[in-house]
């Protein structure tokens, strides 16, 4: 039989900080944690407890003594545990007469005897001051910065309303199927309106985004020594970008319509590229990320952005369900003609019988929880559409939970050759001041726009609707201009502005949340010159503008 516990010990080396008082308010026991917490030492020991901590005398308005008082009575006479709520208590500080403010989170709790008659009081204590210094720094935060996060909240919020909208619409479309005598009159249907919720969605989606997003840059500009909340807004207006177009393609994904546009592509720069664009998170939660890549070319015939999303989406995987201190691993090999990728990770890992329904469309390898992020479930269901799009299969294995992950694509590769990188552009000259109208109905979108570019030394005009746009005087360069309007849409803005004598010299870009492929070629046929998806970087923006040929 093994030694029974040493309950000393035991006691001795618990975490949190622990007091035991008789009922008269002695302290007879002290763990270490509690010495630490309170910068004391055992020789409190047979002391009460309010000689040894009394109020601060230089705080008029402490009551600690008499809160703490009051719930080591009501433990005494009734021999239940007691909760206080948070408190600050002052401690004394090793300066003579000097005391160190003090936020705790107390509960009293009763040991009693045969008869229910009580013997001591365990007072137990969280030190919170951090905690609540924290909170009071939040509070003090920049106004404009705190409406932005509400903003980026509320898209959350949205999202996952949406998300739900849209797995409803996929059980209707589920049911209507079942009654095979309408079922092609009513799919037709449904799907007509899911095509509409999915162009309106998007639109309504990155409008706020693009508004937050745009406000977080004006913020960067007004505060250059950097502030703490801004880069929580980038991490997460990154997120719920990302967000938002998981639920987009996560939809196209379930209706057949996702869209590729392939070429020739060699996976190391995309493997590359996604891992440089993402190696920054890693860093920034403690977690590493270490990449292998082959020497010689691995050509594919693939859609160069969709296949540097399906390696984005394993990483934020990966980085979802791995712990700080976690690793993950990028492999990429040639092996019987097939590119093959694998993200390997030590997280939280699955069970193997699990593998296959976490393709599945608002799938999750874990439940939301204290240890693992919210999300919509779509990452994975996209990045398996994508990869069969592309004629390759994905596979998931783990030894079991919290064993890790991997994932391995496997493209079939091609003996095309590489289109050649395009020729260096030469050296533009210094940034041109530009006369532009900006067509927006989000009038906060608009009203940022026209700051960031008013700040670049740009002349702005910002005008909510179409008719407002074809009725501005002023004759202008560039035109950023909303499809979805609230009279008349940007397509037609663009084929009037288009057609006055002086319209072939317009730089005309559609800036827009309508952002598929059939949208990207009506701007084209309607005359635009670009077509910009919300939310645009300001610095791409700028780029765009100091292009000569609006390229």
């Amino acid at each position: 039989m093994p030694d029974a516990p040493d309950f000393r010990r035991l006691f001795d080396a618990v975490l949190s900080p622990l007091l035991i008082l008789t009922p008269d308010f002695t302290i007879v026991e002290v763990n270490r944690a509690y010495l630490t917490a309170t910068r004391t030492e055992r020789s409190i020991v047979g002391r009460l407890i309010f000689d040894v901590f009394p109020d601060n005398p230089e705080d008029p308005s402490a009551d600690g003594v008499a809160n703490l008082r009051r719930s080591l009575e009501t433990v005494a006479t009734s021999g239940r545990t007691d909760t206080m709520a948070l408190q600050r208590y002052d401690i004394p500080a090793s300066e003579e007469g000097a005391f160190d403010e003090r936020y705790w989170s107390p509960v009293n709790s009763p040991v009693l005897d045969a008869h229910g008659r009580v013997m001591y009081i365990i007072h137990r204590v969280e030190d919170v001051t951090e905690f609540v210094h924290l909170r009071r720094v939040e509070r003090e935060q920049h106004r404009a910065a705190a409406e932005a996060q509400m903003r980026a909240e509320g898209m959350e919020i949205d999202l996952f309303v949406r998300a739900r909208e849209i797995r409803e619409v996929n059980e209707q479309l589920s049911r209507a199927n079942a009654d095979l005598d309408a079922a092609g009159r009513r799919l037709r249907e449904e799907q007509r309106a899911k095509d509409r919720f999915i162009a309106t969605l998007s639109h309504e989606l990155r409008n706020p985004l693009a508004a937050a997003t745009a406000a977080t840059e004006l913020l960067a500009l007004d505060m250059p020594d950097g502030h703490p909340a801004l880069s929580v807004l980038e991490r997460q207006l990154g997120t719920l970008a990302r967000m938002s177009n998981d639920l987009l393609d996560g939809t196209r994904a379930v209706t057949g319509r996702l869209e590729l546009v392939c070429e020739p592509v060699d996976v190391r720069s995309v493997v590359d590229g996604a891992c440089a664009d993402i190696h920054g998170l890693f860093r920034h939660s403690g977690r590493s990320l270490d990449v292998r890549l082959p020497a010689e070319p691995l050509v594919v015939d693939g859609d160069r952005l969709r296949l540097a999303q399906v390696l984005t989406n394993l990483l934020s995987n990966a980085l979802k369900y791995t712990r700080p201190g976690g690793h993950t691993e990028v492999d990429l090999v040639a092996e019987d003609g097939r590119a093959r990728l694998t993200v390997r990770d030590d997280g939280i890992g699955f069970d193997p019988g699990q593998t296959e329904e976490l393709f599945g469309v608002f799938m999750r390898a874990a439940p939301a929880g204290p240890d693992t992020p919210e999300g919509l479930g779509l990452g994975l269901s996209v990045v398996r559409t994508v990869v069969e799009l592309h004629d390759g299969t994905i596979t998931a294995y783990s030894d079991g939970p919290g064993k890790g992950a991997s994932f391995t694509v496997a493209l079939p590769t091609t003996d095309s050759e590489i289109p050649p990188p395009p020729r260096p552009v030469a050296a533009r000259p210094a940034p041109h001041h530009v006369s532009v109208l900006i067509v927006e109905d989000n009038a906060d979108l608009a009203a940022t726009y026209r700051t960031l570019l008013e700040r670049q030394g740009h002349h702005v005009t910002a005008v909510h609707t179409g008719g407002d746009a074809l009725a501005a005087a002023h004759p202008f360069d560039v035109v950023l201009c909303d499809l979805g309007l609230p009279d008349i849409d940007g397509y037609a803005v663009a084929r009037a502005l288009r057609a006055r004598p002086d319209g072939e010299r317009l730089r005309l870009i559609a800036v827009s949340g309508f952002s598929q492929g059939t949208d990207r070629a009506l701007s084209r046929a309607a005359g635009f010159d670009a077509h910009l998806t919300k939310p645009l970087p300001l610095t791409d923006l700028l780029d765009l503008l100091e292009r000569p040929d609006g390229a």
